[in-house]
Protein backbone atom coordinates (compact mmCIF):
# COMPACT_ATOMS: atom_id res chain seq x y z
CA UNK A 1 0.00 0.00 0.00
CA UNK A 2 1.16 3.37 -0.53
CA UNK A 3 2.13 5.51 1.92
CA UNK A 4 -0.34 9.07 1.75
CA UNK A 5 1.72 11.82 0.73
CA UNK A 6 0.88 15.46 2.88
CA UNK A 7 0.57 19.09 1.52
CA UNK A 8 0.83 22.12 2.82
CA UNK A 9 -2.72 22.90 2.91
CA UNK A 10 -6.40 22.69 1.63
CA UNK A 11 -5.35 25.71 -1.07
CA UNK A 12 -2.17 23.11 -2.19
CA UNK A 13 -4.75 20.43 -2.91
CA UNK A 14 -7.96 21.86 -4.50
CA UNK A 15 -8.09 21.94 -8.06
CA UNK A 16 -11.39 24.55 -8.90
CA UNK A 17 -11.59 26.31 -12.41
CA UNK A 18 -14.30 28.58 -12.97
CA UNK A 19 -13.90 29.05 -16.67
CA UNK A 20 -15.28 25.59 -16.73
CA UNK A 21 -18.54 26.24 -15.82
CA UNK A 22 -21.19 26.13 -17.88
CA UNK A 23 -24.42 28.45 -18.69
CA UNK A 24 -27.19 28.00 -21.20
CA UNK A 25 -26.97 31.79 -23.01
CA UNK A 26 -28.86 30.72 -25.64
CA UNK A 27 -30.17 27.69 -28.19
CA UNK A 28 -32.41 25.73 -30.15
CA UNK A 29 -35.02 22.68 -29.98
CA UNK A 30 -34.43 21.60 -34.05
CA UNK A 31 -36.38 19.15 -34.77
CA UNK A 32 -36.91 16.49 -37.88
CA UNK A 33 -39.37 13.81 -38.92
CA UNK A 34 -38.00 10.27 -38.64
CA UNK A 35 -37.52 10.22 -42.35
CA UNK A 36 -34.80 13.02 -42.15
CA UNK A 37 -30.84 11.28 -41.45
CA UNK A 38 -29.97 11.25 -38.14
CA UNK A 39 -27.79 14.06 -36.87
CA UNK A 40 -23.97 12.44 -36.35
CA UNK A 41 -22.19 15.14 -35.34
CA UNK A 42 -23.06 19.27 -34.17
CA UNK A 43 -19.37 20.33 -35.22
CA UNK A 44 -17.02 20.01 -38.47
CA UNK A 45 -13.22 21.05 -38.50
CA UNK A 46 -12.10 23.66 -36.21
CA UNK A 47 -15.43 23.17 -33.99
CA UNK A 48 -17.72 24.64 -36.44
CA UNK A 49 -20.98 24.14 -36.11
CA UNK A 50 -22.21 22.00 -38.82
CA UNK A 51 -25.88 22.91 -40.51
CA UNK A 52 -28.16 19.66 -39.71
CA UNK A 53 -28.87 17.50 -42.49
CA UNK A 54 -32.14 18.56 -44.84
CA UNK A 55 -35.22 18.63 -42.76
CA UNK A 56 -34.32 19.97 -39.66
CA UNK A 57 -36.80 22.94 -38.82
CA UNK A 58 -35.65 25.30 -35.34
CA UNK A 59 -38.31 25.77 -32.95
CA UNK A 60 -38.24 29.12 -32.80
CA UNK A 61 -38.13 31.47 -29.17
CA UNK A 62 -38.65 29.08 -25.97
CA UNK A 63 -39.54 30.02 -22.53
CA UNK A 64 -37.05 31.16 -20.15
CA UNK A 65 -37.34 27.22 -18.95
CA UNK A 66 -35.69 26.39 -22.45
CA UNK A 67 -35.71 22.55 -22.66
CA UNK A 68 -36.11 21.09 -19.10
CA UNK A 69 -34.72 17.71 -18.86
CA UNK A 70 -35.62 14.65 -16.98
CA UNK A 71 -34.26 11.16 -15.81
CA UNK A 72 -36.23 8.23 -14.86
CA UNK A 73 -34.51 5.33 -13.27
CA UNK A 74 -35.67 2.28 -11.68
CA UNK A 75 -33.92 -0.53 -9.86
CA UNK A 76 -34.37 -4.25 -8.90
CA UNK A 77 -32.29 -4.92 -5.89
CA UNK A 78 -32.02 -8.29 -4.17
CA UNK A 79 -31.55 -8.10 -0.22
CA UNK A 80 -29.83 -10.76 1.84
CA UNK A 81 -29.77 -11.72 5.81
CA UNK A 82 -27.35 -9.95 7.58
CA UNK A 83 -27.25 -7.10 4.96
CA UNK A 84 -28.58 -3.84 5.49
CA UNK A 85 -27.83 -2.32 1.60
CA UNK A 86 -28.68 -4.50 -1.37
CA UNK A 87 -26.24 -7.56 -2.27
CA UNK A 88 -27.56 -6.63 -6.06
CA UNK A 89 -28.89 -4.26 -7.88
CA UNK A 90 -30.11 -4.16 -11.33
CA UNK A 91 -30.88 -0.91 -13.91
CA UNK A 92 -34.56 -1.46 -15.22
CA UNK A 93 -35.33 1.11 -16.29
CA UNK A 94 -33.82 4.00 -17.78
CA UNK A 95 -35.92 6.97 -19.62
CA UNK A 96 -35.07 10.45 -20.72
CA UNK A 97 -37.55 12.90 -21.21
CA UNK A 98 -37.32 16.74 -22.29
CA UNK A 99 -39.97 19.42 -22.23
CA UNK A 100 -39.96 22.32 -24.72
CA UNK A 101 -42.66 25.35 -24.31
CA UNK A 102 -42.26 27.17 -27.87
CA UNK A 103 -43.68 30.64 -28.03
CA UNK A 104 -43.75 30.96 -31.91
CA UNK A 105 -47.20 30.05 -33.29
CA UNK A 106 -46.53 28.01 -36.34
CA UNK A 107 -46.92 25.11 -38.19
CA UNK A 108 -44.55 23.08 -36.96
CA UNK A 109 -45.04 24.00 -33.49
CA UNK A 110 -48.73 23.27 -33.69
CA UNK A 111 -48.37 19.71 -35.32
CA UNK A 112 -45.73 19.24 -32.32
CA UNK A 113 -48.04 20.31 -29.46
CA UNK A 114 -51.50 18.45 -30.97
CA UNK A 115 -50.15 15.55 -32.68
CA UNK A 116 -52.15 16.85 -35.69
CA UNK A 117 -50.82 16.26 -38.99
CA UNK A 118 -50.55 19.57 -40.99
CA UNK A 119 -49.75 20.14 -44.24
CA UNK A 120 -49.11 23.99 -45.19
CA UNK A 121 -52.08 24.11 -47.86
CA UNK A 122 -54.22 23.60 -44.69
CA UNK A 123 -54.94 26.87 -44.81
CA UNK A 124 -58.67 28.19 -46.25
CA UNK A 125 -57.48 29.84 -49.71
CA UNK A 126 -60.39 31.74 -49.45
CA UNK A 127 -60.22 33.49 -45.46
CA UNK A 128 -56.83 31.94 -44.42
CA UNK A 129 -58.27 30.09 -41.71
CA UNK A 130 -56.75 27.12 -40.27
CA UNK A 131 -58.77 24.14 -38.27
CA UNK A 132 -57.35 21.83 -36.36
CA UNK A 133 -59.62 18.67 -35.40
CA UNK A 134 -58.54 16.44 -32.34
CA UNK A 135 -59.13 12.76 -34.02
CA UNK A 136 -60.62 10.26 -31.73
CA UNK A 137 -58.05 8.19 -31.99
CA UNK A 138 -54.85 10.32 -32.37
CA UNK A 139 -51.73 8.62 -34.06
CA UNK A 140 -48.33 8.36 -32.27
CA UNK A 141 -45.83 10.97 -33.82
CA UNK A 142 -42.08 10.45 -33.61
CA UNK A 143 -39.67 12.43 -34.37
CA UNK A 144 -35.68 13.31 -34.10
CA UNK A 145 -35.37 16.39 -32.09
CA UNK A 146 -31.42 18.45 -31.25
CA UNK A 147 -31.33 20.41 -28.14
CA UNK A 148 -28.57 22.57 -28.49
CA UNK A 149 -27.12 25.18 -26.01
CA UNK A 150 -24.45 28.04 -26.75
CA UNK A 151 -22.26 29.27 -24.43
CA UNK A 152 -19.39 31.51 -24.09
CA UNK A 153 -15.72 31.36 -23.90
CA UNK A 154 -12.64 33.60 -24.17
CA UNK A 155 -11.84 31.21 -27.08
CA UNK A 156 -15.41 31.38 -28.82
CA UNK A 157 -18.55 30.16 -28.63
CA UNK A 158 -19.32 26.27 -26.52
CA UNK A 159 -21.93 23.93 -27.76
CA UNK A 160 -23.84 21.28 -26.30
CA UNK A 161 -26.25 19.06 -27.10
CA UNK A 162 -28.41 15.93 -26.60
CA UNK A 163 -30.01 14.48 -29.74
CA UNK A 164 -32.47 12.23 -29.84
CA UNK A 165 -33.08 10.26 -32.55
CA UNK A 166 -36.38 8.28 -31.32
CA UNK A 167 -38.78 10.95 -29.68
CA UNK A 168 -42.52 10.73 -29.23
CA UNK A 169 -44.72 13.34 -27.35
CA UNK A 170 -46.05 11.90 -24.08
CA UNK A 171 -47.28 14.39 -22.26
CA UNK A 172 -48.22 18.14 -22.80
CA UNK A 173 -47.72 20.54 -20.35
CA UNK A 174 -51.10 23.07 -19.34
CA UNK A 175 -51.86 26.13 -22.04
CA UNK A 176 -53.53 29.08 -21.04
CA UNK A 177 -55.07 32.12 -22.89
CA UNK A 178 -54.21 34.65 -20.38
CA UNK A 179 -53.69 38.65 -20.24
CA UNK A 180 -50.22 39.93 -18.53
CA UNK A 181 -46.58 38.80 -19.59
CA UNK A 182 -47.04 35.19 -20.21
CA UNK A 183 -47.41 34.12 -24.14
CA UNK A 184 -49.57 31.71 -25.58
CA UNK A 185 -47.22 28.54 -25.75
CA UNK A 186 -46.98 25.07 -27.31
CA UNK A 187 -45.66 22.44 -25.07
CA UNK A 188 -44.65 19.14 -25.49
CA UNK A 189 -43.05 16.58 -23.46
CA UNK A 190 -40.86 13.99 -25.67
CA UNK A 191 -39.80 10.64 -24.14
CA UNK A 192 -36.58 8.99 -26.09
CA UNK A 193 -36.80 5.58 -27.19
CA UNK A 194 -34.26 3.26 -28.49
CA UNK A 195 -33.45 3.69 -32.46
CA UNK A 196 -32.90 0.42 -33.53
CA UNK A 197 -30.91 1.28 -36.17
CA UNK A 198 -28.56 3.18 -34.48
CA UNK A 199 -28.27 1.38 -31.23
CA UNK A 200 -29.35 4.14 -29.07
CA UNK A 201 -32.09 6.22 -27.59
CA UNK A 202 -29.85 9.37 -26.78
CA UNK A 203 -26.25 10.98 -27.92
CA UNK A 204 -24.43 13.84 -25.99
CA UNK A 205 -22.68 16.51 -28.06
CA UNK A 206 -19.96 18.41 -27.01
CA UNK A 207 -17.43 21.24 -29.47
CA UNK A 208 -17.14 24.57 -30.55
CA UNK A 209 -13.98 26.53 -30.65
CA UNK A 210 -14.21 27.65 -27.18
CA UNK A 211 -14.74 23.76 -26.22
CA UNK A 212 -11.61 23.43 -28.21
CA UNK A 213 -9.68 26.03 -26.02
CA UNK A 214 -10.30 24.38 -23.33
CA UNK A 215 -9.82 20.74 -23.49
CA UNK A 216 -6.10 20.47 -21.64
CA UNK A 217 -7.94 22.14 -18.78
CA UNK A 218 -10.56 19.78 -18.66
CA UNK A 219 -8.48 16.66 -18.74
CA UNK A 220 -8.72 15.73 -22.65
CA UNK A 221 -5.42 15.46 -25.38
CA UNK A 222 -5.87 18.91 -27.15
CA UNK A 223 -5.97 19.62 -30.66
CA UNK A 224 -2.42 19.46 -32.59
CA UNK A 225 -1.59 23.01 -33.91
Amino acid sequence: MTAPVTVANYDALKTKQNQLIRKSLDGSAIVARRTADPIEAICGAGGLLLTPPAGYSDLGYLTGEGMAFGRDVSTSDITSFGSVTPTRSDITNDTTTVTINAQETKLLTLEMATGISIDPGDVSPTSGELILRKPPRPTAKYWQILCLAVDLSEYGEVYIARFFPNAKPTGFPEQAFADGDNAITWGTTMTAYLDDELGYSESWHFGGPGWNGMLADMGFTPLAP
